[in-house]
């Protein structure tokens, strides 16, 4: 299944839709720094690695425009720590929260 996953800035989110559901990555942009908030897939489409696509996407993102990761939500916690090549986006003071 290919998830297509998109910016939404004017609800500070990344989403794709997935048999009718919307999932989302709640985030908080500043000048240089991006916080993720928040990861949610309905229950209905849990199990398909969309909370994974979302949060690969986002991270490309985060590097693509040169922003500071924040990472406060406990999946994008998880992935990050499973998934190092993506440790250099985390902001220096939170690095060792991470």
């Amino acid at each position: 299944m290919e998830i297509e996953v998109k910016d939404n800035p004017a609800r500070n989110r990344f989403e794709t839709s997935v048999e009718g559901y919307t999932a989302f990555i709640d985030y908080k942009l500043r000048p240089g720094v991006m916080t993720v908030l928040h990861t949610e897939v309905p229950e209905a489409i849990v199990g398909k690695g969309i909370a994974a696509a979302m949060t690969r996407y986002a991270l490309e993102h985060i590097a693509k425009n040169k922003l500071e990761l924040v990472p406060l939500c406990p999946y994008m916690r998880s992935y990050l720590n499973k998934h190092p090549e993506y440790q250099y986006l985390v902001r220096k003071e939170t690095s060792k929260n991470v």
